[in-house]
């Protein structure tokens, strides 16, 4: 049947999705209360009941990002961060793994996380830290 992918195929898939996975899990370490979960059917991060970021494919992740950031991200690193038309005017941004740096992708998912936690986790968190 065409479209449909052998057993070694999907094995092939999870393990490349696996691997950008373990890559988004190193960025947030350190951040509280990461829960790992799916989004649209592939590995993602939230914190409480908010999105950070998820799988798309072997080389992408989508990250929640502000409109406004987004736009400056888009134009200073196009080689780094792209959108498709499904994502344009949506809070969320493409991001290629194999060209973002690791301590670029760590800051990236604190920022969203800022965002994302609930107001009180964050407070404690930053006070924590200073």
């Amino acid at each position: 049947m065409a479209g449909k992918r052998s057993a070694s195929q999907r094995e092939t898939v999870s393990d490349e999705l696996s691997t950008v996975f373990e890559a988004l899990r190193r960025a947030a370490s350190g951040l509280p209360d990461i829960i790992e979960t799916t989004s649209y059917g592939t590995p993602a991060l939230k914190v409480g009941k908010k999105l950070l970021a998820r799988v798309k494919d072997a080389d992408t992740v989508v990250l929640m990002c502000p409109l406004d950031e987004k736009e400056m991200l888009l134009e200073a690193a196009p080689a780094i961060y792209f959108e498709t038309d499904h994502y344009k005017g949506w809070p969320a941004i493409l991001v290629r793994l194999s060209r973002i740096p690791p301590e670029e992708l760590r800051h990236r998912l604190e920022q969203t996380w800022i965002r994302q936690a609930p107001k009180k986790l964050m407070n404690a968190w930053q006070a924590a830290k200073a």
